[in-house]
């Protein structure tokens, strides 16, 4: 059985080798030493602060970049670390323990060339490689950020509905548009403010429309470089939770960008769409599990130290009832976003979106209520500033909205079952 953190409790086994475990146990110190600490820091900080120069977020970028864990999903043909499925849902799980705003961050700052990479193995695209790709896996000082820009001013997640009839209906369609010029891509329009990464990236992996007459689903997925003339941001949003992760709009006047830096046209785009979505989902149900395991550590930890009533309130039976809830429902989350993350790698990433959301919905749900009950263990004191346990309840909060809201996921989800779930 797995010891976890300060070995308060104990883990049933997941079936990992001695190294998955070790990178696994690395990640844990990487996490407790590095990300909780600079992410409670960041935490207080205004958002202009958080993404300046000096800020303690870059000795976070620096560090996981130095270890390589940057490029921990890319294909080993490009030096990527490719790490499987299960030690994948290890890592993320301990990221997201330690602090799920860092998590994300570094996670989306590798999307863009995780994407070009997997493009430039199927369509041999060396330019694709030797621009994009090789210059990211061989980043030691996180010179190269990516970022997932797809949701817009006048478009959240109605962006994501893949497979609803709306979705092709040509008269909704995106503002932020490509058009084919010679060799190259002119792309004009915004993205919003929720971008994350937006306000430190330099490179999107853009989603935007090219054959408007689909509707949405004559989009186009293009890696674009942000250094190019006509890319101009707004500020950091000032958020009520996740403050760590940097979110901004981008702004694109007429920027071109070269014709290598296309990943997916109208014909393919869907797929693409739904591979993304997939990936995002299934990394989020893990990010926020991990985030689920520190409240109810927190949780059972303060429950055990404080005293009412002549002894611990662990002792007391109405705390520990909400003390097994909180662990049996931080456990199913484990077990579920375990079976979806590896399940999803043996499909290839494909044909498995229904399961990708169900675990994303069910995971940022069961964050959410965790943490909520940790506040309510805590009684008065898990409000205060300052302590995890009051920051886990407002980082919990944003997973139910971003990378599509709840909501609207489960319709999406609905339609995929209706449609092709086997009876």
């Amino acid at each position: 059985m797995q010891v976890i953190g300060d070995a308060m409790y104990t883990e049933m086994p997941t079936g990992l080798t001695d190294e998955q475990e070790v990178i696994c146990a690395e990640m844990h110190r990487f996490g407790a030493e590095l990300l909780r600490p600079t992410s409670l820091v960041l935490d207080r900080l205004p958002a202009e602060e958080v993404v300046a120069p000096g800020s303690p977020l870059w000795k976070v970028f620096r560090a996981w970049y130095e270890l390589g864990n940057h490029a921990a999903s890319l294909p080993a043909c490009f030096g990527g670390l490719e790490l499987d499925a299960a030690t994948q849902h290890g890592v993320f799980m301990e990221m997201g323990w330690a602090a799920a705003d860092l998590a994300i961050s570094l996670g989306v700052s590798s999307m863009p060339f995780q994407i070009a990479a997997q493009v430039a193995q199927l369509t041999g695209n060396d330019e694709l490689v030797e621009q994009i790709v090789r210059p990211f896996v061989e980043d030691r000082e996180a010179r190269y950020v990516g970022c997932w820009a797809i949701t817009e001013p006048g478009h959240g997640s109605d962006t994501l509905g893949v497979g609803r009839a709306e979705f092709s209906d040509p008269k909704v369609t995106g503002g932020c548009r490509a058009r084919r010029d010679g060799e190259d891509f002119v792309v004009s329009g915004q993205k919003s403010a929720w971008v994350s990464n937006g306000s430190i990236a330099t490179h999107a992996l853009l989603f935007c429309t090219m054959e408007e007459q689909r509707g949405m689903a004559g989009g186009a997925v293009l890696v674009v470089p942000l250094d190019r003339p006509g890319v101009t941001r707004g500020a950091p949003l000032d958020k009520h939770g996740q403050r760590a992760l940097n979110q901004g709009e981008i702004f694109f006047d007429e920027v071109r960008v070269p014709g290598y830096c296309l990943l997916a046209d109208p014909e393919t785009y869907p797929l693409a769409l739904e591979m993304t979505l997939s990936n995002a989902n299934t990394a989020m149900s893990v990010i926020f599990t991990g985030l689920a395991r520190a409240a109810f550590e927190e949780a059972l930890a303060y429950a055990r130290e404080r005293v009412q009533g002549g002894k611990t309130i662990a002792e007391h039976q109405l705390v520990q009832s909400k003390l097994f809830t909180m662990f049996a429902r931080y456990q199913q989350a484990r077990a579920f976003s375990h079976a979806v993350m590896t399940g999803l790698s043996a499909l290839g990433g494909t044909g498995g979106l229904a399961h990708a959301i169900s675990a994303k919905v069910t995971c940022t749900d069961t964050a959410l209520a965790v943490a909520s009950d940790a506040i309510q263990v805590y009684g008065g004191t898990g409000l205060v500033r300052g302590l995890l346990v009051e920051k886990l309840l407002r980082d919990a909060r944003a997973s139910l909205i971003e990378d599509g809201v709840n909501e609207f996921l489960g319709l999406v989800a609905a339609r995929q079952v209706v449609d092709s779930y086997a009876c």
